[in-house]
């Protein structure tokens, strides 16, 4: 599915898409980004494992996660698998560009994978942050669903690999995305 326009106006589509894709393919694990926890609470029951990754500490504002303390423990309360930890393409190399200028290869990866789509960056960044942090079991296809601004709107079957090994990685399917 193409959308012919980017944002949470797809976001409930999108959810359906993948859990239906989920299940025709036997997936148990859906990684979603989701900012304040409102779109992985969406995919409450939809697979045996939903990870909801959020952004880092301080993405917005220094010292404040977005992801209140309250929708953390919602989530948590529906056995989501919560997910907090660096960007695994953007990071410490990132810092080392806005303070010495230039571009670095992981920056170029992110670049050529949002060349697809925001959304499709997402996808991996997270599916690979959630295989590093052992919450994803390694070797298995999962459902990665990422977006453009607010909710989401791109969803793949993807084979992540840990980020030392993160050109191992593989998009098996794009379900959706703009």
């Amino acid at each position: 599915m193409y959308w012919k326009s980017v944002g949470a106006i797809h976001t409930e589509k999108t959810v359906e898409l993948a859990s239906r894709k989920a299940q025709e393919y036997g997936i148990k694990s859906i990684v979603v980004a989701s900012v304040s926890g409102k779109t992985a609470e969406l995919f409450v029951g939809k697979a045996e494992n939903i990870v909801c990754v959020t952004h880092v500490n301080g993405f917005k504002d220094p010292g404040v996660n977005e992801l209140t303390p309250q929708q953390r423990e919602i989530l948590i309360g529906k056995n989501v698998k919560v997910l907090t930890t660096n960007h695994v393409l953007s990071g410490a190399e990132r810092g080392i560009s806005k303070k010495f200028g230039g571009v670095y290869p992981v920056e170029i990866m992110a670049g050529t994978l949002r060349m697809f789509g925001q959304g499709v960056k997402v996808s991996v960044e997270v599916a690979v942050m959630a295989l590093d942090a052992g919450l994803i079991p390694y070797g298995e296809d999962i459902i990665a669903v990422g977006g453009t601004g607010k909710g989401v709107d791109t969803a793949v079957v993807i084979r992540p690999d840990y980020s030392a090994n993160i050109l191992n990685t593989y998009i098996a399917e794009i379900i959706c995305k703009p």
